[in-house]
């Protein structure tokens, strides 16, 4: 079984980051650092650890904020953070350094080739919004990927985790950004750019897509994977425009058969299926699956396929798994599989979910 991630914040992680500070300030009191960090650690879940560190870190490091930024950014030369080791540290510069943005801001520049800012930068965003953006702005056009990654990762409106700055909601104060890194030679940066974009349809779809238009009109070496990315929430939501922008006719296409396996599968089981549909244009044709019950709904992707006209014919299978997952609850019970093709439900066969018959060797 997986390592919790929780885990990865421990003894190890702590050490390093200790020995970065020791090497950094000698007066910085390691153990004392390392006792205080550890010590409550276990009955916390990821975020709480960091925290936790970060608040043990503060402690430790009685230093005036300019001066504790200059420590934890020299610890980073001194030792190789790494993200479980380096994250208390960006916990740190965004709750105790935000009456000082430029030592703040180039700390987290310092430290997000080692463990990301990303969610240490919002608070900057949200208390100093014109400074910071500009600072980020200068970030973009960094020689280091991951600080160029930084100012689009940084700003997406719906960054996962991450708390809400309001401002970022609505499209305009990030253009510059994405328009910037739209087509960077790093694909690092460029599925952050396709996020930061995913992100905004999600609210403003027409101005993600008047967005995606400039930008293939503006062309670039990369821009139709950046552009294929960024508009995968819409396609699955079936959105006309989106599905016209990938070259889809929306609505296209049909069902010949769709089978399953099995009309019952068990949780902890996998939902075998086989759809044959046909093209009814040539050009793309967007599978995805979607499994309902009542008060849910997920969409999935199935798979694309490229018509060269009219009646093309297309054999596509796949297993659905049903195994638990810890951010996700499925319960027993009555389920539908609908087929979707270019955005519409295109064919639908009922199943239903059972309970996990238990293994009669392991009572």
């Amino acid at each position: 079984m997986a390592q919790p991630l929780k885990d990865m914040i421990g003894l190890r992680s702590v050490s390093t980051l200790a020995d970065g500070l020791a090497a950094a300030w000698p007066p910085f009191p390691r153990e004392r650092f390392v006792a205080r960090a550890l010590g409550g650690l276990a009955g916390l879940e990821l975020k709480g650890r960091v925290r936790h560190v970060a608040d043990a870190l503060h402690e430790a490091l009685p230093l005036p904020y300019p001066q504790a930024a200059a420590v934890v950014r020299e610890s980073a030369a001194r030792v190789p953070l790494d993200l479980w080791s380096g994250w208390p540290a960006t916990e740190h510069t965004a709750v105790h350094g935000l009456g000082h943005l430029r030592p703040a801001m180039e700390t987290l520049a310092t430290l997000t080739p080692h463990a990301t800012g990303e969610f240490a930068v919002r608070p900057y965003l949200e208390h100093h919004r014109d400074d910071a953006l500009k600072i980020m702005y200068a970030w973009a056009e960094s020689p280091d990927e991951h600080l160029r990654r930084l100012a689009s990762e940084g700003t997406r409106p719906r960054l996962p985790w991450a708390a809400r700055v309001g401002w970022l909601m609505t499209p305009g104060p990030t253009l510059p950004l994405l328009d910037r890194l739209r087509d960077d030679p790093s694909a690092y940066v460029r599925r952050s750019v396709a996020n930061h974009v995913n992100d905004l349809a999600k609210d403003h779809p027409e101005a993600a897509l008047a967005l995606l238009a400039r930008w293939r009109s503006g062309g670039g070496s990369h821009v139709e994977k950046v552009l294929r990315h960024a508009v995968r929430g819409l396609l699955r939501s079936g959105h006309p425009e989106a599905l016209a922008l990938v070259g889809a006719v929306p609505g296209s296409g049909e069902v010949e058969s769709l089978s399953l396996e099995a009309d019952t599968v068990a949780v902890g089981g996998a939902l075998a299926f086989t759809v044959t549909v046909t093209s009814g244009a040539a050009g793309p044709l967007l599978l995805k699956y979607a499994v309902r019950r009542p008060g849910s709904r997920r969409v999935f992707h199935l798979g694309q396929r490229e018509a060269a006209a009219p009646g093309a014919t297309f054999v596509v299978r796949k297993a659905h798994s049903f195994r638990p997952v810890t951010t996700r609850d499925e319960p027993p019970g009555p389920r539908e599989l609908d087929i979707i093709l270019n955005g519409r439900t295109a064919a639908t066969a009922p199943f239903t979910l059972t309970p996990t018959t238990p293994d009669p060797r392991h009572p």
